[in-house]
């Protein structure tokens, strides 16, 4: 588990970061605050005890995606490098099959660091905000909190089935983000039976959606429309500002979440290791 002193110190670094380059990166503080002490996932080299590098690993069962920053001042001597070089080693044990180095769509230092890499451009996620929208009433869908042994399972199939991890890597991923005590994981239903899922981290104001998805035989509906709607009147009621995320090629979740008041402000890309 990350101290608190040294969460005070990847914040300060990425605000300097952010601030230099006038871009966002994806830290995930969620997990971040929530790590496993058997665990080797995050990366820092320090100069002088300053903060100066930071490389988070995020693991999404067979998956994990890399993301950092390294202090404008202290760039170009080789530091990030030495940071990937330490996480790949440790995807490696870990038998990591697929992956991603994530940097933002704006950062040309980025850029400049991947031609150097062997990879290839995998996928742009959106980042989208709730803009204040009407939103129809419905109560034929409802949502609330997983709770029990079976809607774990539904959980896992749905993550099996609508994101293409197999089995074992969703139960695995379960396992590893059930303690996140920012989360809550929500169950969607319809005519009484359970029809997806979708999980909420609330820190700092804001509300993420993550996870969400719907059974495929049960898609275009309008069960997601409705229970997205639901969970954004219930969040908005609760003072947050509410975002979520989208790969740029599911055409068809783009167009569900801006007909929800959802807008793009910001845009990630993932590029591919190829070994």
């Amino acid at each position: 588990m990350l101290t608190k002193e040294k969460i005070n110190e990847i914040k300060t670094l990425l605000e300097i970061c952010e601030k230099e380059g006038n871009l966002q990166l994806k830290l995930n503080f969620d997990m971040l605050e929530s790590r496993s002490e058997n665990r080797k996932e995050d990366f820092f080299h320090y100069v002088d005890g300053k903060l100066v590098g930071f490389l988070g690993s995020y693991y999404f069962g067979n998956k994990v995606e890399f993301c950092g920053m390294v202090h404008p001042d202290y760039r170009r001597r080789g530091i990030f490098s030495k940071l990937l070089e330490g996480g790949l080693e440790e995807a490696k044990k870990r038998e990591a099959r697929t992956i991603l180095l994530n940097a933002p769509t704006e950062s040309q230092s980025a850029k400049e660091f991947l031609k150097d890499i062997p990879c290839t451009l995998s996928m742009v996620e959106y980042q989208m905000k709730w803009q204040k929208t009407e939103l129809a009433e419905d109560d034929s869908v409802t949502v609330r909190p997983s709770f029990s042994d079976e809607d774990l399972e539904a959980e896992i199939q749905l993550d099996v089935q609508c994101f293409g991890l197999n089995e074992k890597e969703a139960r695995q991923y379960k396992q590893e983000t059930k303690d996140l005590n920012t989360d809550l994981r929500l169950i969607i239903e319809a005519e009484g039976k359970t029809a997806g899922k979708m999980r909420l981290s609330e820190m700092n104001g804001e509300s993420w959606i993550y996870g969400f998805s719907v059974f495929p035989e049960l898609q275009g509906k309008g069960i997601g429309r409705k229970a997205l709607s639901n969970v954004v009147k219930m969040q908005d009621e609760k003072g947050f500002s509410i975002f979520l995320e989208v790969e740029s090629k599911n055409a068809h979740a783009l167009r569900l979440y801006e007909s929800c008041g959802f807008r793009s402000y910001h845009s990630q890309e993932y590029y591919k290791v190829t070994q």
